[in-house]
């Protein structure tokens, strides 16, 4: 028997949605898809002059392109994004949605890597064997069934001994997730948890589900034409500085105070109204630097300073400090280079052999940076030309000084960061093939692994707080429990729990799947921690 819901009428309410990421969009979706309401009664106000936050992807041939990060899907586990997307049409194929559209080209160009790790002296290495022995077994094996309440903000380090920051497994689980030893141990276990089944292919990557373009293209932008005919509101250039609440022990925002591409404003929120919050940002503070040029390290922008406006005012929005005071433990760097020929991608494909353009995660295992890098399908963006060839790379280590060139990687420019990867990759002698037409732009990026930091229990907000009749929130900040943060998914499972919630619409969201209670799962992952 198939489940019926109540048509509702809204009148006038109007629901605003504070940044305009991919959460927002997926909310503002859900809006019109699933609960009848009207596109011009929604609002996405964001501070920038592009939709998208932290799914980017910006630049042309000429300036160079940049994405500051690469999102790494799942077909297995990102339950609400697939579905969401099987009902955006696709911009390239008409009849077809946008995640057939992604099943159709990762099909056709499967993640594959045949080099996951190189040695200090250019050698790939032989990854099959994770290189645990038993006291990481063990370790493992108590991390996965210590409640998360019994951890509080123990830190990976404090789970496991030195000998494991160094087997083949923390290589490559480190460098496809971005954790870092001092991230938190509870965020570590639910990754462990969630991707399961991914750890006997973590050494080849076969897992990964790529889009056609870089995520903005590709998501974002077919989002966006979905969203425009239905008449949405998008407010660019506008900041939220801060929610005024209703007097009472409650959770009711009356006022949201902006400013308008520097003019300060003030939206009155009526009764019935909603409010959806994007509280933090990986991505705030970014800062690109040049061929010539370093980047800065900027601080705290307005959506930390959001969220502690908000935090100081009522209980139950969460603590913000333990993810933006720590830049030291969160920041690192990426860099994205254009080609003009395709010397360096040939170079690579004959180097690593894997196929070109099949997105594989490189790591030079022995880098000071911990460099990575990876050379996804071409054209990688829409106005991409096809003598253009396009890469992104990082390093988690931006504060350690390289191995081929005297800096820290902060201080580095673009061309001092080509120098030291052509080191790694003993690429010497085609240097100057390479260097002739290489933009390597470098980005720094503060808070980018922020929502990895130890935390408590407390100090993530629930997507709709305890009280609240108006607020919620859908960043990578608030509390999803079992679910894993810096993943599309996230934000898509949290923008469908704000709306359904918020407007009681008794529909459920998609359940996260719980591959660790399946046998074979656990059987395959036991027999690879022994290879």
């Amino acid at each position: 028997m198939e489940a019926t819901f109540v048509t509702k009428e809204y009148g006038n309410r109007q629901v605003y949605f504070v940044g305009g990421g991919i959460a927002s969009l997926a909310g503002a979706a859900y809006l019109v898809r699933d609960c009848n309401f009207a596109g011009s009664d929604i609002h996405i106000i964001e501070e920038m002059h592009i939709l998208g936050g932290s799914n980017d992807g910006i630049g042309d041939v000429d300036q160079g392109y940049v994405i500051r990060g690469g999102r790494m899907l799942n077909d297995e586990v990102y339950e609400n994004l697939w579905e969401l997307l099987s009902t955006i049409p696709s911009i390239d194929h008409p009849g077809q949605s946008v995640r057939e559209e992604i099943i159709a080209f990762d099909t056709a160009n499967p993640t594959h890597s045949n080099a996951r790790l190189i040695d200090r002296s250019g050698k790939v290495q032989d990854v099959l064997s994770m290189g645990f022995d038993m006291a990481d077994r063990l370790a493992m094996g108590k991390l996965i069934i210590t409640p998360e309440e019994a951890m509080g903000k123990a830190r990976i380090n404090d789970w496991f001994g030195p000998h494991f920051f160094e087997t083949n497994f923390w290589y490559m689980w480190a460098t496809t997730f971005a954790f870092q030893p001092w991230h938190s141990a509870v965020e570590f276990k639910r990754y462990m948890l969630r991707f399961m089944h991914e750890f006997p292919r973590i050494q080849t990557l076969e897992g990964v589900t790529r889009t056609p373009y870089n995520q903005y293209d590709s998501i974002i932008l077919p989002l966006q034409k979905y969203l425009e005919p239905l008449g949405v509101d998008f407010s660019l250039k506008c900041t939220v500085t801060d929610l005024q609440f209703k007097d009472g022990d409650g959770i009711t925002v009356t006022q949201m105070n902006v400013l308008r591409e520097g003019v300060a404003d003030v939206i009155e929120v009526k009764e019935g109204d909603l409010v959806i919050v994007t509280n933090g940002s990986m991505t705030e503070g970014s800062s690109l630097g040049s061929m010539t040029a370093a980047p800065e390290l900027n601080g705290k922008g307005s959506s930390w300073k959001l969220w502690e406006n908000i935090a100081a005012k009522k209980p139950g929005l969460g603590n913000p400090s333990p993810f933006a005071d720590y830049v030291d433990e969160s920041k690192w760097e990426s860099f994205t280079v254009t080609f003009q020929d395709s010397v360096f991608f040939d170079l690579m494909e004959q180097f690593t052999r894997n196929r070109a353009g099949t997105g594989a995660l490189v790591t030079f295992k022995d880098s000071s940076w911990f460099m990575s890098v990876v050379l996804a399908f071409q054209p990688h963006f829409r106005n991409q030309p096809e003598h253009v060839k396009v890469f992104w790379g990082y390093g988690l280590y931006p504060d350690k000084v390289g191995d081929f060139v005297n800096k820290r990687m902060c201080d580095c420019t673009g061309e001092e960061i080509m120098q030291e990867l052509i080191g790694h990759l003993h690429f010497e002698a085609h240097r100057d093939e390479i260097m002739a037409t290489a933009n390597c732009i470098p980005c720094m990026m503060p808070y980018i692994t922020s929502q990895f930091m130890p935390r408590l229990g407390t100090d993530r907000p629930q997507v709709v707080p305890y009280g609240s009749t108006n607020l919620a929130f859908i960043s990578q900040f608030c509390e999803i429990p079992d679910d894993v943060v810096f993943t599309e998914e996230y934000s898509v499972r949290a923008a469908r729990t704000a709306v359904y919630t918020l407007l009681g619409m008794g529909r459920p969201v998609e359940p996260i799947r719980q591959y660790h209670y399946d046998v074979r799962t656990l059987f395959a992952s036991f027999v690879t921690s022994f290879r």
